[in-house]
Order: C-alpha cells, then structure tokens, then sequence
C-alpha cells in the first residue's frame, strides 16, 4: 500500500497566507520520505482537494490520508473538508481514504505554544 497524506488548510486571497502550506508540506517531506506529501486548500485559491487527491493517485497513492491543517472542530473540519473529500473519492473504489480530525486539542499543541511564547 502506497500512502500519500494532504494537508488542507482554508485558503485564502492572500498569497502569503496561501503559500505557508507548502512551506508544512515541505517541512513534511524532508521528515518523511517514504509517503506522498500535498497540500491545498479547501477553497478561495488552487490547488483544491479533489485536483490534489488525484496528484496523489497519479503519483502511485492507494491510501490516502487527509488531514485538515485547522485547531479547531468547526464546519469546515467537521463537514466541509470531509464532504469535499467523500465527493472525489467516490470516483476511485479502488483509493481507500480516511479524513482525520482537527488537531487543536493535541497535547503537542501546549509544547508548541509555549516554544512560540518562548516559556
């Protein structure tokens, strides 16, 4: 099994702001070489979800994990990011697929907050 992870943040119209996942996902890829690392956004700016689902299967993925780049289990976390998934993924039975939760309440979370604050 070939696994590929995307990492899907909102996406904005601000290209800075836009550009900072791939700054993770390349941050990614230098810690793990052995999986497929994307990313996009959920909406406002390319690449979307299902054109980086298919990147991922064009690139050998038979597994695919997607994890939402948000802190918090609002609608998009919750409900859009996994539908947007659930739609592309309808097209490939033969992709399995898993949608992973927010991350906020990760207990890194605390270890990285109080590295930012220098504490």
């Amino acid at each position: 099994m070939k696994k590929a992870l995307i990492i899907i943040d909102h996406g904005s119209r601000f290209k800075a702001a836009n550009d900072m996942i791939f700054d993770v996902v390349k941050m990614l890829r230098d810690k793990n070489k052995d999986i497929i690392i994307e990313g996009c956004h959920m909406e406002l700016a390319p690449p979307d979800i299902a054109t980086t689902f298919v990147k991922c299967i064009d690139q050998g993925a038979t597994h695919i994990i997607a994890q939402p780049f948000m802190l918090s289990p609002g609608r998009h976390s919750t409900s859009d990011i996994p539908q947007l998934v659930d739609d592309i993924a309808r097209k490939f039975p033969d992709v399995s697929y898993e949608v992973k939760p927010h991350f906020g309440t990760h207990e890194k979370i605390t270890d990285i907050l109080f590295d930012n604050c220098g504490l």
